[in-house]
């Protein structure tokens, strides 16, 4: 039998940066049904839009769902941030991941595809978009030598999130994932259950009016916005305080003004598990 030909293909060990496939730009979606249709609203989106608004797509190839029932609602903060309005607003929030490169090719099928699934009936206006952007990928931080990486965390099964929406003092998103990647990020994760902190910053063009089949929610933020994605494997309710000293010591140093501090477990698929505890 012939040898496999493998000359044209790297054979690599481990590691973050080996890989070709990446992630480029990310979807988040923060979203409130309508009270009464709570269930109804998470069989429709799991079981219908997950798949035919976006994991159908070309170029994106992973995506999760995340939910805050009330006890962690309350455990937000600041109150007077301009993301979530009501700061309790936004129950659940999807999260996706586009290839790197791919962003355009792939948002041009989104906007024809959500337009042809309202037109056929497969829309849910029984809902309210909180926060619905398009951001790129501007790094990571891990916890550990040889981590998961961030490219494939929504697929690992983490057990919670923390998202993390801040403006910085001076300078744009960049500047600041590169400061905070420095020592507040490795600071937040050393020694806790919280394993990667990626950095995004909203796309080119998601400050500019769309047409969209509904409201989208809060405005993109400028330059200087930097959304930040925490990762943990166990209780996400052990890390408030953690979180808490994080968005401290980022006030406290002059660098950015926090805007909401949000933690979410990941939704239990097949199920409608905490559809009676939002409120």
């Amino acid at each position: 039998m012939a040898e496999p030909l493998v000359e044209n293909y790297p054979l690599v060990v481990g590691g973050v940066d080996d890989y070709p496939v990446k992630v480029g730009s990310m979807l988040l979606t923060m979203v409130d049904p309508v009270r009464g249709f709570e269930r109804q609203y998470n069989r429709w989106y799991e079981r219908d839009h997950f798949y035919g608004g976006c994991m159908i797509g070309p170029w994106l190839y992973a995506g999760s769902r995340w939910v805050a029932p009330r006890e962690l609602k309350d455990l937000r903060w600041p109150s007077n941030g301009n993301v979530a309005e009501p700061v309790d607003a936004g129950s659940y929030v999807a999260i996706y991941w586009i290839e790197k490169g791919q962003h355009q090719a792939h948002i041009d099928w989104a906007i024809t595809q959500v337009f042809d699934l309202y037109a056929n009936g497969r829309g849910f206006p029984k809902r309210d978009h909180v926060h619905t952007i398009l951001f790129d990928h501007l790094g990571a931080v891990y916890r550990d030598a040889d981590p998961v990486p961030v490219d494939l965390a929504l697929d690992h099964k983490y057990d919670g999130i923390f998202v993390v929406w801040m403006d910085a003092a001076a300078g744009d998103a960049r500047a600041l994932h590169t400061e905070l990647a420095s020592a507040h990020m490795p600071k937040a994760l050393a020694g806790s259950t919280l394993e990667i902190a990626s950095s995004w910053t909203p796309s080119a063009g998601e400050n500019e009016p769309k047409e969209t089949p509904m409201p989208l929610g809060s405005k993109a933020g400028g330059p200087e916005r930097l959304c930040q994605i925490f990762f943990q494997h166990g209780d996400v309710r052990d890390n408030v305080s953690r979180m808490r000293d994080y968005t401290k010591a980022i006030e406290s140093d002059g660098l950015a003004k926090v805007q909401l501090v949000a933690p979410f477990f990941r939704t239990v698929v097949g199920t409608d598990k905490y559809t009676d505890q939002l409120w």
